[in-house]
């Protein structure tokens, strides 16, 4: 039996398009991947981007759950430092109240966002961060039968049990989470420096919990998966193309397409395709030994996957050639 397949979805607004318009797409993402047999989607929580509109991880759950019936949503992630705990606590309870044994809540403690809408917007001390190992026992208490407060009680949220996974990119995340008993996601999908070492330490020192006895790894990978290998490059060139022009078009640079090659093919742009390093591209058959080498290499127990695709109708089609060919 393969190891089991989940996605990220980032809730991507193209060009010329309407946020409402996005939304309904990820409707429609979420509806495919429930049709094929996939283990669950996330939302990822990302401020002050105009491609990206899933803001509001618990909202946008709240939403698809009402359209689908049996697939796993949840965050991946709600960054934590941005939040009290105890909110986060009645959000996630809700949902779970709603969609019983349905959610699932990945925390981070990066912020999702640039300095100036972390500060000043959001008005989140930038010290936050430091409490996050504390926050997340806080919220893991609010969301059992056992209070941590006296006389307040999250609710909803109270025994909902919802469960926790830590998110990651950094050895700071395995440290935790394999100290804490919880699962661990590492995001390989654009950070892919870590993930041997982190995924690695994770469960040479984890230590079992009531909860989780045995260590629990996902780890994340691009996949572009096409009909035939040409049409898979020219698409991942396509990506990278536009991970190079979001990527400085956030530091406040806007190119032509000229000038867009030209970056592209420098160390600079180099350094920001790298980043996609860990992507499984091709035909079904390519993609699939690509993945169950990636599974081995990162020590994964599930493999989150990240279409990558410069269309919806693309990402579609690639999300129907991996569930073809993985389950083969």
């Amino acid at each position: 039996m393969h190891t089991p397949l989940s996605l990220i979805d980032f809730c991507t607004r193209y060009p010329d398009e309407t946020v409402s318009e996005s939304l309904q797409r990820s409707v429609e993402f979420a509806q495919k991947a429930e049709s094929l047999g996939y283990s669950r989607i996330w939302y990822a929580e990302h401020h002050n981007m105009s491609s990206i509109v899933s803001s509001s991880p618990a909202v946008l759950i709240a939403h698809i759950g009402a359209k689908t019936n049996t697939i796993r949503l949840g965050s991946g992630g709600v960054m934590l430092p941005n939040h009290a705990p105890y909110v986060v606590a009645e959000q996630f309870g809700m949902l779970e109240e709603l969609y019983p044994g349905r959610i699932d809540l990945g925390l981070g403690r990066a912020p999702g966002t640039d300095q100036q809408t972390l500060g000043r917007a959001l008005r989140r001390d930038p010290r936050a961060a430091e409490n996050f190992p504390q926050d997340v026992l806080e919220l893991q208490a609010w969301l059992s039968n056992e209070s941590p407060l006296p006389g307040v009680t999250a609710m909803p949220g109270f025994n909902t049990n919802v469960p926790l996974i830590i998110l990651g990119s950094s050895m700071f995340g395995a440290s935790l989470a394999a100290k804490l008993g919880m699962p661990y996601a590492f995001a390989s999908h654009f950070a892919p420096q870590h993930l041997e070492q982190a995924t690695a330490y994770y469960r040479e020192n984890y230590e079992p919990s009531e909860r989780y006895p045995e260590p629990y790894c996902v780890a994340a990978v691009n996949v572009t998966a096409a009909e035939t290998e040409e049409d898979a490059e020219r698409q991942t060139a396509l990506v990278h193309r536009n991970r190079v022009r979001a990527m400085l078009g956030r530091r406040g640079q806007v190119l032509n397409d000229e000038q867009l090659d030209a970056v592209v093919d420098s160390f600079q742009g180099r350094q920001i395709i790298d980043m996609l390093r860990y992507t499984a591209k091709g035909t079904g058959e390519q993609v699939r030994e690509y993945l169950e080498w990636f599974q081995g290499h990162a020590g994964a127990d599930e493999l989150m996957i990240s279409l990558q695709a410069p269309s919806h109708e693309e990402v579609l089609a690639s999300m129907d050639i991996l569930s073809e060919h993985w389950d083969a």
